[in-house]
């Protein structure tokens, strides 16, 4: 029986090492099952899962032109189950940002305080203060984008 990469075996455990396992495939052939392709969960110690003499079903996943053939067993496996959208991401509070709103933030005026006889200058200087504050609020808007503020050219740097 020619050994191809994609066939599938019932072997025997031969030896068993801390960075894989030999088995012994059929026509005398031998094989090895490397660490990282013995299980689907993490293995620190091949010896828990693999030992001497075990009969284990393998896959060829690698022959090289020196005659080595490389086996799996968790390629056999079923797939381990993906975890759930949100488990991936840590939960909603995965240090992640919050979604954003889907409408963007809108400046919204502060509501007018009473003006009752208020002399002209105390009007202008509350016009000016709340004027003040819009424009701040707009160019932190503005500027807190994505890809940068808008800056006049003359302060852009470098034109």
């Amino acid at each position: 029986m020619v050994i191809e990469v994609g066939n599938i075996f019932e072997g025997k455990v031969t030896g068993v090492k801390p960075f894989g396992a030999f088995v012994a495939l059929p026509e005398g052939q031998v094989g090895m099952v490397h660490i990282s392709e013995v299980s689907n969960e993490f293995v620190q110690d091949i010896t828990a899962v693999l030992h001497e003499g075990q009969q284990v079903k393998v896959k060829v996943i690698n022959v090289a032109q020196d005659g080595k053939i490389g086996l799996s067993i968790k390629r056999l496996l079923a797939p381990p189950p993906r975890p759930q959208k949100e488990e991936r991401r840590g939960g909603p509070a995965g240090g992640k940002r919050p979604a954003r709103a889907a409408a963007p933030h809108v400046w919204q005026p502060k509501a007018p305080a009473k003006s009752e006889n208020l002399s002209f200058e105390d009007m202008m200087s509350r016009f000016k203060s709340q004027s003040e504050e819009k424009m701040a609020d707009l160019n932190h808007e503005t500027n807190n984008r994505r890809g940068g503020g808008y800056a006049p050219r003359g302060r852009r740097g470098g034109r």
